[in-house]
């Protein structure tokens, strides 16, 4: 007599391999896991969002003679010397320290052929990077690392840093290995010692004491610096209007899908809300205000082509930051240095340990022997030649939809494919004119 046939075996949907292999790696080390990058979880995004291009209802320009404006002025509220830039692409604050020198110094040389900004990161300004960057932003965050009141005259912009998309209310790590002698000597730290950054500034505890706070760094300044506030996407609404109302130039929104040097795995993916989801509210409380447009909105998270440019734009964002899409564009996770991916235990596309500073690349690490795999004359070529598709490609998109400046995008340009999407961006739903929470079909 045979045997029946057995049931064929299945995976949990909630005890999944990936699941069970961080239940064991915790048993077996008791601790928790960390790395850099951002979400790996699937989330709503811009690819979620189609445009309603010309057609009978709409008139398109000619690309090859009708004109489609890019330039966006950054800080005019109050600032002495607002900032210019020709592309509304800028680059995300990435330290050095988590990036080596020759990274920073590429990431400036390409911002500045593209005629945008890029942004120090923790740590400190380095020589390099104010010295081929047309155009740069400081970074002033919780840790203090290597601010000093000379460096602040010395930037363009100062961007004050509140909260990180990959980890709202939460510090960033350094591990012992990337503190050299150098950045150690910018951080005032012990060389070779691990160093986590404050999750919260030290001498102010709200929007009150924020005020004052931009009132001392303007003065510090001679009110001449366009003074941005940077959060991380969680209640978009009231900190995009505590920031305004506290007097910030510029607000910069980072949602979940943004990378980061390394923190908690748990943190990365359980903590935050998607960009689509973010830039919405922050449009409606500078809206409510009076401000939108005066105070421009930047938002971050996931940005990989000019697509996503011109949505995030759509929906009323001002300009967007990259930085995992800057570092790819640079060389990260290149297919060409998979043998030493592998060696470490991963492969290229996946690699995220950037806190180990084993990166093959010679982006993410202070190894000398690695870091002088990336030239950083050849990278800033390729960074800029990337930001100049992207544009070209938002330009196409608001060409397509009748637009002779990528601000004159705006939300009646886009449906959604999905109820979450169009709740999400409040668009309706593809072949509706229903905004889920808004009104029937």
């Amino acid at each position: 007599m045979s045997e029946p046939p057995r049931t064929r075996p299945r995976h949990s949907a909630t005890f999944t391999p990936d699941v069970m292999a961080e239940i064991r790696r915790a048993a077996a080390t008791g601790i928790y896991d960390i790395r850099g990058a951002g979400a790996k979880r699937a989330l709503p995004h811009f690819d979620d969002l189609l445009f309603l291009g010309a057609s009978m209802s709409r008139y398109p320009l000619e690309g090859y003679r009708e004109r489609c404006d890019t330039q966006v002025v950054m800080g005019a509220r109050f600032a002495g010397k607002p900032i210019t830039l020709k592309t509304p692409i800028t680059i995300a604050g990435m330290s050095f320290g988590s990036l080596s020198g020759q990274a920073k110094e590429a990431l400036g040389r390409g911002a500045t052929i593209a005629g945008t900004s890029t942004t120090t990161g923790d740590g400190g300004m380095t020589e390099e990077e104010r010295g081929h960057s047309r155009t740069l932003v400081y970074q002033y965050l919780p840790s203090r690392y290597g601010m000093n009141p000379r460096d602040l005259r010395r930037a363009d912009a100062i961007e004050i840093v509140i909260g990180q998309g990959a980890k709202p209310g939460g510090g960033g790590m350094l591990l012992g290995q990337k503190i050299t002698d150098r950045v150690a000597g910018m951080r005032n730290l012990p060389p070779g010692i691990d160093q986590r950054s404050a999750c919260r500034h030290p001498d102010w505890t709200g929007p009150d004491d924020l005020a004052i706070k931009i009132e001392e760094l303007r003065e510090i300044t001679d009110w001449e610096k366009p003074i941005y506030v940077k959060v991380g996407a969680s209640r978009p609404y009231y900190d995009t209007a505590l920031a305004a109302k506290a007097g910030a130039d510029v607000v910069v929104l980072d949602g979940m899908q943004g990378g980061t040097a390394a923190t908690q795995d748990v943190f990365i993916e359980n903590v935050g809300i998607p960009i689509l989801a973010a830039i919405r509210p922050a449009v409606e409380a500078l809206q409510d205000l009076g401000l939108h447009r005066t105070v421009q909105l930047v938002v971050s998270g996931g940005i990989r082509s000019g697509a996503d440019v011109a949505k995030a734009l759509a929906l009323g964002a001002d300009a967007v930051a990259i930085g995992t899409a800057a570092l790819i564009a640079l060389g990260d996770n290149d297919p060409r240095w998979e043998e030493d991916y592998q060696a470490l235990g991963t492969t290229a596309g996946a690699y995220d340990d950037w806190h180990e500073g084993n990166d093959p690349a010679g982006i993410t690490t202070q190894r000398p022997e690695l870091a002088s795999r990336l030239d950083p004359i050849l990278g800033g070529r390729r960074l800029a030649n990337y930001l100049a598709v992207m544009t070209l490609e938002a330009q196409t998109i608001a060409r397509a939809c009748g637009k002779n400046h990528l601000h004159n995008l705006e939300p009646e340009d886009l449906v959604a494919l999905t109820i979450e999407a169009a709740a999400m961006a409040r668009v309706p739903l593809a072949g509706t004119d229903w905004v889920p929470g808004r009104g029937a079909f």
